[in-house]
């Protein structure tokens, strides 16, 4: 067989389990949106035959022969070339899903779609004792998960695999450990500064149908399509991609807590710009995805904190916001309404946590997950290793299950591995925005103006239309110049709030 016809097999097979995968989403977005209670048992199975069937037609053994041929030929002599990095992005998903039974997969997700319903009604009820039975089996399945592909090697790095090809929890510890050497003094300066009081400003009354109605109009004004797209409201912001024009994006209101929905919003429509920025015709490609979760979070992290929290920013939102608010913000100075969105606060809650103290969020995250994943820690023990863990790293104890080790459901939906992509999302967002502002000369002021555009457009052409063409680390270091480094992330956050307080 020629390596053109067997190239063009490939793709074409590719893009049927790629419309298969979109019609599991399509489903997920519905189960955490719409979903009548009563519907959750049904929806579990349906979730479970279509994880079967993805997972058929990924481990066909026609693919691995497909791939053979290709791996021989002169097509891929060039690694940046389409076909080349299409190659061996699906050589690589091909070894991995071949290693899992299709038994296992098909019980992680009917598991995992009913157990994300119970997370819900737990953490309403701040009840820890009815999910916990659902988060010991969830991680018993992804303990088989990361034993059928970690080859020897440490169980969690198996599954950190799925979100950030390459990365490894040692070199995501020496991270972790930097940033908090870097950020624990700077958070401490902080809190002990004199900070303005004006973060009760965020706290007054907001009325929820107008957050949503100002929410989406601050979407469109910064580029998400919503002829491609939709916003939605749910019990933890996230958002989904169904296909090249179909992207679907939630939020959570507060009528007493502006940051929750708008903050969420603007954190989903970064994930929603990637999406859309993605290019169209390699959907159903490794060209046609994000290089990675981390470089995905990178989008939404720069679009909620770089732009989202910054002067320039609302230079030009805030008199909307007074507008859609007259009684609310009426009497408020913007740089009052600045201070008041960059408040710094050592507080449980990781989806509110301000810049400083987010990543000690995610760290707890990950050494928690670590031990579940290793044996070392029981989930019966979680509620209180959870809060002796934000004892340690940010000095403050949960009031409850509910704002401690129920807060979020990415462990409901099986996702352990996900978190230190958020992480990873702040490094290469920072470094990412610092050459895009030495690149866009007078990037503040087009924000300031409201012209999003330019540095939209430098995103799209260097992160977002490239897809996988190369590994996410590999495509920071050809965007900036340099490897993924904290530095640029420290470097901004000492800037923003030696400015702000004075430290």
């Amino acid at each position: 067989m020629r390596p053109e016809a067997a190239y063009h097999e490939l793709i074409r097979r590719t893009r049927e389990e790629s419309l298969l995968a979109c019609c599991a989403e399509l489903l997920g977005w519905d189960e955490e949106t719409y979903l009548p209670r009563g519907g959750v048992a049904h929806r579990a199975e349906q979730m479970a035959l279509l994880a079967g069937m993805q997972h058929a037609r990924a481990t066909d053994p026609r693919l691995g022969e497909l791939l053979d041929i290709l791996e021989g030929s002169p097509l891929i002599n060039d690694p940046s070339l389409p076909v080349a990095a299409n190659v061996r992005e699906l050589r690589r998903l091909y070894r991995r899903h071949t290693r899992l039974p299709r038994q296992l997969v098909e019980e992680l997700a009917r598991v995992t779609s009913l157990a994300h319903q119970e997370w819900v009604a737990a953490r309403t009820r701040n009840d820890f004792a009815r999910f916990k039975p659902w988060l010991t089996k969830i991680v018993g399945l992804k303990r088989r998960e990361a034993e059928s592909l970690c080859d020897g090697g440490p169980l969690y790095d198996a599954l950190l695999e799925e979100y950030e090809p390459g990365a490894l929890s040692d070199e995501l510890a020496r991270l972790f450990e930097a940033l908090r050497t870097e950020l624990v003094p700077l958070v401490a300066a902080v809190r002990d500064s004199r900070q303005r009081t004006e973060a009760d400003v965020l706290r007054r009354h907001f009325p929820i149908e107008t957050q949503q109605q100002f929410c989406a109009k601050t979407a469109a004004a910064v580029g998400f399509d919503f002829a491609r797209g939709r916003l939605d409201t749910t019990d933890h912001p996230f958002f989904t991609a169904i296909g090249p024009d179909d992207c679907r994006l939630t939020t959570r209101y507060d009528a007493h807590d502006f940051g929750a929905g708008f903050f969420g919003m603007m954190h989903e429509v970064g994930h929603g710009l990637y999406e859309q920025g993605l290019d169209a015709e390699h959907f159903g490609t490794p060209l046609g995805c994000a290089a990675s979760l981390g470089l995905h979070e990178s989008q939404a992290r720069l679009w909620e904190n770089t732009i989202g929290r910054s002067w320039a920013f609302w230079r030009n939102v805030f008199p909307q916001a007074q507008k859609a608010f007259p009684q609310t913000l009426g009497d408020v100075a913007l740089d009052d309404w600045h201070h008041a969105v960059n408040r710094v606060e050592l507080a449980a809650d990781r989806v509110h946590a301000d810049e400083l103290t987010y990543n000690l969020h995610i760290l707890v995250r990950f050494e928690l997950e670590q031990a579940l994943l290793n044996g070392d820690l029981e989930t019966a023990d979680l509620g209180a290793s959870w809060q002796a863990s934000y004892q340690r790293y940010l000095g403050v104890t949960p009031k409850n299950d509910t704002e401690g080790c129920l807060q979020d459901g990415h462990w409901a939906s099986g996702l352990f591995g996900y978190f230190p992509t958020y992480t990873l999302g702040n490094v290469y967002g920072a470094q990412l925005f610092a050459t895009a502002s030495r690149e866009l000369d007078g990037v503040d002021e087009f924000l300031a103006d409201g012209q999003f555009r330019p540095l939209l457009e430098w995103l799209c052409d260097r992160v977002y239309r490239q897809g996988h063409r190369y590994p996410a680390a590999h495509l920071i270091e050809r965007v900036t110049g340099a490897p993924p480094s904290h530095h640029a992330l420290v470097r901004a956050l000492r800037a923003k709030y030696s400015e702000l307080y004075g430290v």
